[in-house]
């Protein structure tokens, strides 16, 4: 089944042209796919964990982060919470055609502040 929906996922990527998916393409996924509930689920998943281990990266080079974990628990299960949560507490600032990596950033950003 994972197997089945990253080669989906590569799939969407692909024909895409590599483009980062808007939330209106992750709901008529969600929507309109059999599974697409689950396939929405892997993509905000790969979403978070690209923009952790961007941070992690950006650290490395004596960048300053946008967000930072510091200890505090973040698993790859708790990706859609953060997303509906975001898009939940600031609807006004987010419209359907932007990409649901802006959403999820905003939601780490807001979840995990840094306090260093």
């Amino acid at each position: 089944m994972k197997r089945t929906a990253v080669l989906l996922l590569l799939a969407l990527l692909a024909g895409t042209g590599a483009r980062a998916m808007s939330i209106r393409e992750l709901r008529t996924l969600e929507a309109n796919e059999k599974d697409g509930k689950a396939y929405a689920s892997y993509y905000l998943v790969g979403v978070l964990e690209g923009l952790r281990e961007g941070v992690e990266a950006s650290q490395r080079n004596g960048q300053k982060p946008v967000f930072c974990v510091e200890g505090r628990r973040l698993e790859p299960s708790m990706a859609r919470s953060l997303y509906q949560t975001e898009l939940t507490r600031n609807a006004d600032s987010y419209e359907a055609d932007m990409p649901v990596q802006l959403v999820m950033s905003g939601a780490l950003r807001n979840s995990y502040r840094c306090t260093r």
